[in-house]
């Protein structure tokens, strides 16, 4: 009987048959293969919705949900902490006295040196942010093909770090080593005729910008531009001009991403066209890793423990957890991760439309690259993220 009545539950009506009336029911299951529909007369079991199976307690030798019961039960068993210090608030500035909004990263600015990019870190700092990597917009005037503006002792990115460390001492300043926001054809290294990045020659200048950098006051360099040796010449370019105590932070693995856009709107960095007589790659795609590629980061990250990194970085974020994890399973070195500008971007966009809740949304990301394997997380949203978590005292996850 109970198979008939298991067939007559389930066939759909034939097309001009009507089905079978049948009394409100509920379904009771008391094995995989046995359903039974048993007539609750209209009377319906208080504190369940009418039609709730009927079903015996499984007897289940665990039940994962009990350690979810309740807030404080999911306080305590939480595996994952964010905090205002594990986060690095990307600045851009440039040489003039107004803040310039970048329309592909709403809420971002190109912060006047001297006076908004000072309001700005104070606003971080308030709120538990005590670090800082900065991105000068250079004049297109200043740039060349050898970008040598990058160690001007009196740049923009020079004046600012002295700037940020005169008015703040404590505060931890981070600066990007790589060519591109002073070199005329917009790439990290210099580029050949021929239109090759040119490895060697262009590490004599990231040590010359990071010797100036050091000069200036930066607590940590951090060569972003991916030529092969550079960590391990910068280190030795360093320690002989007594800059012992100046961090390194690797962009380890940085991919050739398509989520760098609204970065480059922002510093006027993307690859230039060629000119008649010079061959300039459209793209970064021969020193910057393929984004089919996961055991390649691991070759670059033994290298920059061996040549001397104090951090390694993955860039982008979120489309590259599993690469923040094979770095942290494979190195007792600190992780950072960049939550880059296409990442912000696409949050802020969704969010100004009513498709995401913007803060909700930006706390998972974050939580993510921090359980990921991440200590550091660079990224736009340091400020309000810090915010939030304020609000949701005591602790954020």
């Amino acid at each position: 009987m109970a198979a008939q009545l298991q067939a007559t539950a389930f066939v759909p009506a034939s097309k001009g048959v009507a089905a079978p009336r049948r009394a409100r029911s509920q379904l009771r299951v008391s094995a995989v293969a046995e359903v039974e529909r048993v007539a609750t007369n209209g009377s319906a079991r208080r504190g369940v919705p009418e039609g709730t199976p009927v079903v015996p307690v499984r007897d289940l030798p665990s039940r994962p949900r009990r350690n979810r019961k309740s807030e404080t039960v999911r306080r305590a068993f939480s595996e994952t902490f964010l905090h205002p210090a594990n986060f690095i608030l990307p600045v851009f500035v440039h040489d003039g006295d107004k803040n310039i909004p970048i329309d592909s990263m709403p809420g971002v600015s190109r912060l006047g040196w001297q006076h908004g990019l000072i309001d700005a870190v104070a606003e971080a700092r308030s709120m538990g942010v005590n670090q800082v990597v900065i991105f000068p917009k250079t004049p297109e005037h200043l740039k060349t093909p050898t970008a040598e503006e990058a160690f001007n002792p009196n740049g923009l990115a020079q004046r600012t770090i002295s700037l940020l460390k005169d008015k703040f001492p404590d505060l931890e300043v981070y600066t990007d080593v790589a060519l591109d926001p002073y070199n005329s054809d917009g790439h990290d290294g210099i580029v050949s005729d021929e239109g090759v990045i040119l490895n060697d020659a262009t590490i004599e200048y990231l040590c010359r910008q990071a010797v100036s950098q050091a000069r200036a006051g930066a607590d940590c360099v951090s060569p972003s531009d991916m030529m092969d040796g550079r960590v391990a010449a910068i280190r030795q370019a360093l320690d002989s001009e007594g800059f012992t105590n100046v961090s390194i932070m690797s962009y380890t693995a940085k991919y050739a991403s398509a989520f760098y856009g609204p970065f480059r709107d922002a510093l006027a960095s993307a690859p230039k066209p060629g000119q008649a007589h010079r061959r300039i790659p459209p793209n970064k795609k021969t020193y910057q890793q393929d984004p089919a590629n996961f055991r390649e980061a691991l070759r670059e990250a033994r290298l920059d423990e061996i040549e001397g990194a104090d951090i390694m970085m993955v860039k982008p974020g979120l489309p590259y957890l599993d690469v923040i994890r094979l770095l942290r399973d494979n190195s007792p070195l600190p992780i950072a991760a960049y939550h880059v500008s296409g990442e912000y971007a696409m949050l802020k966009a969704a969010a100004e439309r009513g498709w995401l809740n913007e803060k909700d949304a930006v706390l998972e990301a974050l939580l993510c690259l921090k359980r990921a394997g991440s200590d550091l997380i660079l990224t736009y949203y340091a400020t309000e993220a810090a915010k939030w978590m304020a609000a949701d005292k005591p602790s954020w996850r």
